[in-house]
C-alpha cells in the first residue's frame, strides 16, 4: 500500500476547566483513549491507564487509503489494518468491515476489533462509503433513500484495490459489520458472490418490516415517505429480502434481544429466506441486549463468532 498514511488520531470529547484550560479525550491507531490536555498549541497526557497493557502486545499496524469508486471515479477513503507480522507481497485474508449509520466514518482511532481481527491473520479494511460523515453534505446526502446503490460500488471498490495491490487474497474475502453496516452488507452479498462468508449484525432487508416496529417512523416517512404512497420505493430498497435468491454467500445474523434500533426480527427473517434456500446460515440472539451489548462475556463471544465463522468457510 504505497500511498498509506499512519499518523493523526480522533478527539472523542473535550472539557473546558478554568483559566481557559482544555482536556480531551484521543485516542489514534496505537493508543486506545486517554485524557489528554492542550498545551502550547500541544498535547500531554493525564492518565496513562493503557500503558502497561500496551507494553505486553504486539500491534497491527493502520494505514489509510483512497481509490477511485468504480461506480463513478469519486474518490473514496478507507482504514486499513495489517497484521502485526505483515510480509509485504503475501496475500491475506481481508475483512471488508463496513460502519453503521450510515452518517458515520471509519476514523484514525484505536479500534480493538480491528487489531483483533489483524492478530488473527486478516487485512481489514474499513472504507468509508457514500452516505458517510466527514466529507461534506453532499457525499452524504446522495444516499438519503437510496440505500444499496453507490454505497455498495463504494465498498467493492475497497475489496477490489486490496485485491489489485496484492495485499488480500481473492478467494479469501469476507465482508461483515453492525447496524446499517449490516444492512450494507446484505446489500452487497445480494449484489456480488464474491465474499466466501459474511455476518450481519443488527441489520435489516425487508424495509416494511421496520415501519412502526423500530425508533424511525420519523426518517421512514422523510426519505422513503408513506410505504402506502411510494410502495415500489419501498420495495426497491428490499432486493436482499425480496431477491433473496441472489445471495449464495453463508451469512451469520446476529442481534440483541431487547434492540429497539433495529429490532431482531429483521434478523430473523433474513436468516429464514437463506435456510429456505439451503444457504448456509445461522442465527444467534443475545438476551437482554439492545443495539450495542454492554456484557463483557457476550461481547468476547461476538468476536469468537465472527471469526469461528470466518474460517469455517475460508479453510
Amino acid at each position: 500500500l504505497d500511498r498509506g498514511l499512519h499518523c493523526g488520531g480522533t478527539v472523542y470529547d473535550f472539557d473546558l476547566g478554568p483559566g481557559g484550560k482544555v482536556a480531551v479525550l484521543r485516542t489514534d491507531p496505537d493508543h486506545p483513549n486517554e485524557v489528554l490536555a492542550v498545551e502550547r498549541g500541544g498535547l500531554r497526557a493525564i492518565t496513562k491507564q493503557n500503558d502497561e497493557w500496551m507494553q505486553g502486545i504486539a500491534l497491527a499496524h493502520t494505514e489509510t487509503i483512497e481509490f477511485p469508486s468504480p461506480a463513478d471515479g469519486t474518490p473514496i477513503h478507507a482504514v486499513v489494518t495489517l497484521p502485526p507480522d505483515y510480509e509485504k507481497g503475501k496475500k491475506y485474508p481481508m475483512k471488508l468491515h463496513l460502519h453503521g449509520g450510515p452518517v458515520a466514518q471509519h476514523q484514525l482511532e484505536y479500534y480493538f476489533d480491528w487489531q483483533w481481527f489483524a492478530t488473527n491473520g486478516y487485512v481489514v479494511v474499513a472504507p468509508n462509503p457514500r452516505g458517510s460523515s466527514g466529507r461534506g453534505q453532499k457525499f452524504q446526502s446522495v444516499m438519503l433513500g437510496e440505500w444499496g446503490g453507490l454505497d455498495v460500488q463504494d465498498v467493492l471498490g475497497a475489496a477490489d484495490y486490496a485485491v489489485r495491490e496484492g495485499v488480500a487474497d481473492p478467494d479469501k474475502l469476507v465482508v461483515g459489520g453492525w447496524s446499517y453496516g449490516a444492512i450494507l452488507t446484505n446489500y452487497v452479498i445480494a449484489s456480488d458472490h464474491r465474499f466466501r462468508a459474511a455476518t450481519s449484525g443488527a441489520g435489516m432487508s425487508n424495509m416494511l418490516t421496520g415501519y412502526g416496529t423500530d425508533m424511525y417512523v420519523r426518517d421512514w416517512e422523510l426519505e422513503l415517505g408513506r410505504p402506502w404512497e411510494h410502495l415500489d420505493h419501498w420495495l426497491r430498497l428490499s432486493y436482499p429480502f425480496l431477491h433473496a435468491d441472489r445471495i449464495t454467500t453463508p451469512t451469520l445474523f446476529l442481534g440483541g434481544e431487547l434492540d429497539f434500533n433495529v429490532p431482531v426480527i429483521n434478523g430473523e427473517q433474513m436468516y429464514q429466506a437463506l435456510r429456505s434456500l439451503g444457504v448456509p446460515t445461522e442465527l444467534v440472539i443475545y438476551p437482554g441486549q439492545h443495539h450495542g451489548f454492554d456484557r463483557p462475556s457476550f461481547r468476547r463471544d461476538l468476536l469468537q463468532r465472527y471469526l469461528d465463522w470466518y474460517a469455517k468457510f475460508l479453510n
